[in-house]
């Protein structure tokens, strides 16, 4: 079977898309030459330009060079410069570009490749400088975003030395390889850096599993090397189930990474013990004082929809990745991919290490591949002779080091003097105790004893976990001292502001009052929450400050604001429907994270339009976490707690019974589907008696067969009568009276995605009226406590893990 599979992935290879520029040149050769399946062109300018003074075509009568990743045919010729030299190629499309120099130095005549001395460069970006190879095979990757209509790419030999050149390649990459940006880990605000004017070089790309990947098996024909190199670990699990990958619409294709890739990884093996010492590392060496885009591939290829597992990602000490649950973003062998910036240490490290949190079910990791590719810098460049290090450089830190040992004596008295002081001066005004990132993030494995810490008293953030503590003056500043003409909204905690850093990074500025003490417990609710999770459909924690007794929280800023203002605000663009089922996806994601991320659900307690916000691409992240609470443990089934939440949105059998389930969250989403369908208000008082409560209203139309009716007249007609049934027929089963008969958020995510695919991408006019009419009333009552045979057939099988989950945790026991 494997074999099969293997012959069909080399014949899909070989019949891959030609790229739209795809200059493959076999350098110092007089005729073309084949390697492997490509067809490298002779060295004789047509197609582009060469211009030089003095060049020789050479070759070598001797044995190949050794080299088991690259066809050792593009090593036997090569073209030698004496002076500056240029190679032009006309591109025709513009956009992200690879170009690939292959280096063998061997002995030509009067020529010694292996002293050549020389220097390259793309367009402005010096990629090689005094650069020398004295023995073996060297391929250098490199990516350009091109804006230009040509290449330009050049060679300058040293002064009494010369250039050479074995092959190279100049061929345009597909858009989705190379992202437009990431963030950065290294700052505490997670910096977005754009990419757009930064060259990229290639210096590590990893396929885990203890297997190489070649060029030939690659649709972009990139290596893979094998992690055993740089794996620090001797006691791990290979697994290769290339079968088991299945690339879905929308996620990751083979460009980003093949099925060699993904279909292979290496995991931590605990077993027999099951013990949580199951850490995985991998070292590099590269270059210091630069940036890094690193590249992170999963896929569960390993069939752990049985054990749920969690782990956290880390990058020299810092957190890439805290909390990755790849069962709540990805279904199984799906691959899944995501970027952040980092920088090594001083000298050169890189690190990349994933740890199993405390929160999984089961204690293991896996990757499946990596990639780390160096970003030029201000000085537009690549090599590590231009380096740029964060202080003035390392002489002058030698004379830093020696002015501090001189003033060592006089400021260390100094400075415990001044400890003191503030010591008492904070010991009587501060009554919350908040302590910034510290060396905890080292130990990569978080104390349990520390995380239960978490809950008593007011010893309310004493972990690693919780983000960065800005100064209130820093966020005075960027509010403006709190300008009203920066407010973007107004609850119950206090006012929202919009702040710019002086870096230019926006941030949502949460600041509350302070003088309540349900304010201060909202407050500590949302930082210890927030400081659990990084979801992309979730608000991303970014600091906070409680100084001078303030209480603000530092989040993302969503460019596109909530979705009840797009529902409902005049100043507002329309929402088509095929983007509120989008919004709706997204907000479902978040919740069944919340649901089932961690071994404890998190309840939201407070899901509604105006807590859900939309990026710039009117992506969906759930927001505003200051009401939620820890669901029950596994003997139980519910928490009894104080009614809280918003008017309308309100679980009724929560209000009656005070008992609170994650089904509480799915009455209130429910609610919102129905908003979101509706464009109107939940509660709107300014409408007839009968339709002042938008539930009821639409009870009335559902029973009445016309649910039509309760479609936002401004995009009636756009949806297709199966995408619109299949929404308000799960949005009706959100809204059961007992929660026992709604259906989990994982079921109401595959039913939502279920019904974007029956929108499908031709949207026909809409027949609704008649239609709908039709439709049996028990089918989609809004009380209704069992599922249509249609509906059970599209909801098997699909939210097993929450059992699968409490069966591992008993048998663990």
């Amino acid at each position: 079977m494997k074999v099969l599979f293997i012959l069909s992935l080399w014949i899909h290879l070989a019949l891959g898309s030609v790229p739209e520029d795809n200059y493959l040149i076999d350098c110092g050769s007089r005729t073309n030459n084949t390697a492997g399946s490509r067809n490298f062109s002779a060295d004789n300018p047509h197609s582009y330009i060469l211009s030089t003074s003095q060049t020789v075509l050479a070759d070598t009568n001797s044995t190949s060079p050794l080299s088991s990743s690259y066809d050792p045919s593009l090593f036997l010729t090569a073209r030698i410069f004496n002076s500056f030299s240029q190679y032009k190629f006309p591109i025709r499309e513009k956009g992200w570009h690879f170009v690939r120099l292959y280096f063998f130095p061997f002995v030509f005549e009067n020529y010694n490749l292996s002293r050549a001395e020389f220097s390259v460069s793309v367009q402005n970006v010096t990629l090689l400088r005094n650069f020398r190879i004295e023995s073996g095979v060297t391929v250098k990757e490199y990516s350009f975003n091109v804006s230009s209509n040509q290449i330009v790419l050049t060679f300058s030999p040293n002064s009494g030395s010369f250039a050479f050149i074995n092959a190279l390649e100049i061929t345009s990459i597909p858009s989705e390889v190379i992202p437009a940006g990431a963030n950065s880990i290294d700052t505490p605000a997670r910096v977005y850096l754009d990419f757009h004017n930064r060259a990229l070089e290639t210096v590590a790309r990893v396929n885990m599993g203890n297997m190489t990947v070649l060029p030939q098996n690659d649709s972009l024909w990139r290596l893979w090397v094998s992690d055993d190199a740089s794996r620090k670990q001797d006691k791990v699990k290979f697994v290769n189930e290339p079968e088991a990958v299945s690339y879905k619409p929308g996620g990751p294709t083979e460009n980003i990474a093949p099925v060699s890739v993904y279909g292979t990884a290496t995991t931590a093996d605990p077993e027999p013990e099951l013990s949580y010492n199951a850490n995985l590392t991998w070292l590099f060496q590269v270059d210091p004082g630069f940036e890094y885009l690193v590249r992170f591939h999963f896929c569960d290829i390993m069939n752990s929809s049985l054990r749920p597992f969690l782990f956290h990602v880390y990058v020299n000490s810092r957190f890439a990745y805290q909390g990755l649950n790849l069962g709540s973003l990805t279904t199984l062998g799906a691959p899944y991919f995501f970027d952040v910036v980092a920088s090594p240490t001083d000298q050169g490290d890189m690190a990349v290490r994933l740890a199993p949190s405390d929160a999984g079910q089961y204690p293991t990791v896996i990757l499946n591949g990596l990639e780390i590719m160096k970003l030029s810098n201000s000085k537009e460049s690549l090599d590590a002779s231009d380096a740029e290090f964060r202080s003035s450089g390392k002489r002058s830190r030698k004379k830093t080091v020696i002015i501090i040992g001189l003033a060592s004596g006089i400021f260390l008295v100094a400075a415990v003097l001044v400890a003191l002081a503030l010591l008492l001066i904070c010991g009587k005004r501060r009554k919350l105790t908040v302590v910034r990132h510290s060396n905890e993030e080292d130990q990569f494995r978080p104390n349990r004893a520390e995380e239960k810490d978490h809950e008593a008293g007011f010893a309310m953030i004493s972990s690693s976990k919780i983000g960065y503590r800005f100064p209130f003056g820093v966020i005075e500043e960027a509010t403006d001292k709190f300008s009203e003409s920066l407010v973007i909204g107004v609850g119950g905690f206090g006012k929202v502001y919009k702040g710019v850093l002086r870096d230019g990074t926006t941030l949502a500025v949460k600041r509350g009052s302070g003088k309540s003490n349900q304010g201060l417990q909202e407050f500590r609710t949302e930082i210890e929450m927030l400081s659990q999770f990084r979801h992309r459909h979730l608000v991303s924690l970014i600091g906070y400050c409680d100084e001078l007794d303030e209480m603000i929280i530092i989040y993302e800023f969503m460019e596109n604001g909530t979705v009840k203002n797009h529902l409902y605000g005049s100043d507002f663009p329309v929402l088509s429907y095929r983007q509120r089922l989008e919004i709706c996806i997204g907000s479902a994601k978040g919740l069944h994270y919340l649901h089932t991320g961690t071994a404890k659900a998190i309840i939201h307690r407070d899901v509604k339009s105006a807590n859900i916000l939309l990026d710039e691409n009117f992506m969906a992240k759930v927001a505003d976490f200051g009401l939620s609470k820890t669901g029950p443990d596994l003997n139980e089934t519910h928490v009894s707690t104080a009614i809280k939440g918003s008017f309308g949105y309100l679980d009724p059998e929560y209000l009656i019974r005070q008992q609170l389930t994650e089904k509480s969250d799915v009455y209130s989403f429910g609610v919102v589907m129905l908003e979101v369908l509706s464009g109107r208000p939940v509660i709107d008082p300014s409408r007839p008696r009968e339709e002042v409560n938008l539930v009821e209203w639409a009870k009335k139309w559902q029973m009445k067969g016309k649910l039509h009716e309760i479609v936002d007249p401004r995009i009636a007609g756009q949806m297709k009568d199966e995408s619109l049934i299949k929404f308000v027929e799960i949005a009706a089963k959100c809204l059961a009276g007992s929660g026992a008969d709604r259906p989990s958020m994982g079921d109401v995510l595959w039913n939502l995605e279920f019904a974007l695919q029956l929108e499908g991408k031709d949207v026909k006019p809409s027949q609704s009226e008649g239609f709908l009419s039709g439709i049996n009333r028990s089918e989609i009552s809004v009380s209704t406590p069992e599922f249509s045979m249609r509906s059970m057939g599209d909801l098997a099988g699909v939210s097993m893990s929450k059992v699968f989950a409490r069966m591992v945790k008993e048998e663990m026991r």
